[in-house]
């Protein structure tokens, strides 16, 4: 199986509840959200996610609610 990267435009898209592209740099700023790859240092590198990390990061952020007794 071949690993598929998509650009942030990609995953704003296809997974909105991550939110948009601004959201996306938002949280590469703050260090926060899905791991990522860069192609270069500074404004020059192109941003890159697996899909693979953000369905993990989606399943590490899932809640199952407690059973209601």
């Amino acid at each position: 199986m071949t690993e598929e990267f998509l650009s942030p435009k990609q995953v704003a898209s296809e997974y909105p509840v991550l939110g948009t592209v601004a959201a996306l740099a938002e949280r590469r700023w703050r260090g926060e959200g899905p791991a990522y790859i860069k192609t270069a240092k500074g404004r020059s590198g192109r941003v890159f996610y697996r899909r693979s990390i953000i369905e993990q990061f989606l399943a590490d952020c899932t809640v199952t609610p407690r059973s209601a007794a």
